[in-house]
């Protein structure tokens, strides 16, 4: 494949960098400009005649009461967060299972966050809760201001549905916390100087009781500065009840610790012993579920391949037994997904070509043995929602696919499965189907990606002739892209006659550890290919052109897009990069950048700086090339990708003449939106920019 002329470097250094003011997140002059492009691009894309009409149909779908609340067990209830019209900021409530059942269960309301919010004067966003086991009494409830990354902590009463006045209370940062017993958790936050990681995140571990201050709270573990973050964990499972600490020196290694002797009452002198270290490789995830330990493996390791996950007797692999039972190792069409443990038995779920296959793994006197879960249509996808392993052998299983909308089943392992819950069709599938295409990379490599479209058997595209198509990517950290429903892709863009398209390149996890390893630091180039090459063999196929072809890509989809932009223009019609990763050259000191050099290579390494400045969007742009239009997105409170990305680089493309609008949201985080309104409003910026540039709407 033949690269375009933007694909010769223009590499402006960092200490000429005329547009680092625009780094300055909250500086006037910053949020100035910020203010004026945001004008531009509400003027250009609000007054479009259709944008109000399906701004309102997103809002529709996204508060569509009949969509399925999802839960998660806890002991007699079911816990679901929820959001709507009339709850903005969402309530957190609980039910029964057999009110779960009903088509209009009985909830009863435990929080109400757009009150609290309007309480207390904070713009606040639910980041979660975590119900103590096994008396399930008191919750450690987090909330985000406007969605960043940090949060506040508070413990929650679940009888009395109100804040512990005297509770675990913490001020806003990027915190670590898990409940030990009713009067200890264990916690990693932010004390001050000294206690982040350069990456931002904690390096210690502390031990905190109950009416004491954080500040004096038992230090147990510490990481390095240069590592990414520190963790601590207790399992409270039954006979098996532990705690664990450890560390994560890069974004993809840790190292796991056993913490002798350390219940909630151990004092200074029962600590004496020093942490036992989990042995695995320091690349491998180990997991420690009753009385195994979990090995999921991304290198080689004791015979076995990587994307193997290996089972040992958690004991006998401490005092040094090294052989492993395999649960599951990988061949060059199967990758492992995950595993979901229940009281008995590991649930198993596993790609074939990028579909899912359920199984159930359970552990005998005679070694493990399988059997399938689920029988899940190709082309779909099967996710286990929650299970609770302490207690039983239940599972919550959600299915979905492109066309279809999720089914929600509730099993027991060895007993049967029910029917719970089915979300409703947001949009007409007549004369649509999901099929499965290879596209072939320069290098050979076949390259798998999911068409949603015109049935080519219902209306061949020798009749239809090429059409608008959207084409999504994101091709990083391991990150697998599979079939799923969503409603606002099909109104926004299926049922207004366009064709969407999901491209699973290299830097994902579709094929395993070699599918992500394949496309790391100076290798990432070879994600860039593989999209590039989808790009192509859709137009090969007839399915679209290159003047109908938009792309999307958010994060490190968003750095996707911004190497498409700068290498491969003339592939493309459109292109809209949501919060993205654009200066390649100081991405790790901007916020949590640091955390992914891992991933892309250190722009301080003499070695790795000049793949870096070989792609850098941001220092690829230049004048006099053919550009696509640019829609740019990003958030002023995104506390992991730093605005200044898309700032720098649409201020960069207009200095040098080209079309390129941006928006940003003064919150979101991370998501760019912190309720459905905000959710509507950025996804019809998006497809209206989408729609007036790749042709018209044919419905």
């Amino acid at each position: 494949m033949v690269r375009a002329a933007s694909h010769r470097q223009h590499n402006r250094g960092v200490t000429d960098d005329p547009f680092l003011w625009l780094e300055d997140i909250d500086g006037a002059d910053a949020l100035a400009w910020v203010a004026e492009r945001n004008a531009e691009t509400r003027a250009a894309l609000t007054a479009d005649p259709g944008f109000l009409a399906l701004q309102s149909e997103l809002r529709e779908v996204l508060d569509d009461t009949g969509r399925i609340s999802y839960t998660t067990r806890r002991g007699e209830f079911l816990y679901s967060f929820w959001r709507d019209a009339g709850h903005p900021k969402g309530i957190w409530r609980r039910t029964t299972l057999d009110q779960y059942r009903t088509d209009d269960p009985e909830w009863e309301l435990l929080l109400d966050v757009d009150a609290l919010a309007a309480d207390e004067g904070e713009s606040w966003v639910w980041a979660g809760a975590s119900v103590r086991y096994p008396d399930y009494r008191r919750a450690l409830v987090r909330l985000s201001r406007d969605g960043s990354d940090a949060v506040c902590v508070r413990e929650f009463d679940l009888a009395a549905k109100a804040f512990v006045a005297d509770g675990f209370r913490l001020p806003e940062a990027k915190t670590g916390i898990s409940w030990i017993d009713d009067d200890h958790v264990f916690l990693a936050t932010d004390f001050g100087p000294g206690t982040l990681t350069d990456s931002g995140y904690p390096r210690t571990v502390r031990r905190w009781r109950r009416g004491t201050a954080p500040e004096r709270a038992e230090l147990v573990f510490e990481a390095a500065a240069g590592d990414v973050s520190a963790f601590g964990w207790h399992d409270a499972t039954p006979g098996f009840e532990r705690s664990f600490v450890g560390r994560r020196p890069t974004f993809f290694t840790s190292e796991l610790f056993l913490l002798p002797n350390a219940g909630a009452g151990a004092g200074a002198g029962e600590r004496a012993a020093e942490p036992v270290k989990v042995d695995v490789p320091a690349d491998a995830d180990a997991d420690v579920w009753r009385q195994w330990l979990l090995v999921t493996l991304r290198t080689p390791w004791l015979g076995q391949p990587a994307g193997s996950l290996l089972a040992f007797d958690f004991e006998g692999f401490l005092a040094g037994e090294r052989e492993p039972q395999v649960l599951f190792a990988p061949d060059e069409r199967t990758a492992l997904a995950g595993f979901s443990p229940t009281r008995r038995h590991l649930i198993l779920n596993t790609f074939a070509d990028v579909s899912t296959r359920m199984e159930v793994l359970t552990p005998g006197p005679q070694g493990w043995t399988r059997a399938p879960l689920a029988d899940v249509p190709r082309l779909a996808c099967a996710t286990v929602t929650d299970t609770d392993p302490d207690v039983s052998d239940e599972y919550f299983l959600d299915v979905d696919s492109y066309l279809r909308p999720s089914t929600l089943y509730r099993g027991e392992i060895g007993v049967g499965t029910e029917t719970l819950k089915s979300a409703p069709a947001h949009f007409d599938t007549t004369g649509l189907s999901v099929r499965q295409h290879f596209a072939t990379s320069p290098d050979g490599t076949r390259v798998p990606y999911f068409v949603v479209g015109p049935d080519p058997d219902a209306t061949p595209h020798t009749e239809a002739g090429p059409g608008p198509t959207l084409l999504y990517g994101y091709g990083g950290f391991e990150l697998s892209m599979v079939p799923a429903y969503s409603g606002v892709t099909g109104r926004a863009w299926l049922a207004r006659g366009g064709t969407y398209v999901v491209a699973n390149i290299r830097g994902g996890g579709e094929y395993g550890p070699r599918w992500h390893q394949a496309a790391l630091g100076a290798d990432r180039v070879l994600a860039f290919e593989d999209f590039a090459a989808v790009a192509a063999d859709l137009t090969a196929r007839g399915i679209t052109t290159p003047g109908r072809l938009g792309i999307a890509g958010g994060s490190n989809g968003g750095l996707l897009m911004g190497a498409m932009l700068t290498r491969y223009p003339e592939l493309f019609g459109a292109i809209v990069a949501q919060v993205p990763l654009l200066d390649m050259l100081r991405f790790h000191r901007l916020l949590a950048g640091a955390s992914w050099t891992a991933e892309y290579g250190d722009p301080d390494n003499e070695a790795d700086r000049p793949h870096l400045a070989a792609y850098s969007p941001y220092h690829n742009l230049a004048a006099g090339q053919m550009y696509p239009p640019v829609l740019l997105m990003t958030s002023t409170r995104d506390d992991r990708v730093h605005p200044g990305h898309a700032r720098k680089t649409a201020a960069r493309l207009r200095e040098l003449g080209h079309a390129v609008l941006f928006h940003e949201h003064t919150g979101g985080g991370h998501a760019g939106a912190t309720d459905n309104e905000q959710s509507a409003f950025n996804r019809a910026l998006t497809h209206t920019f989408l729609w007036r540039h790749l042709g018209e709407q044919t419905a």
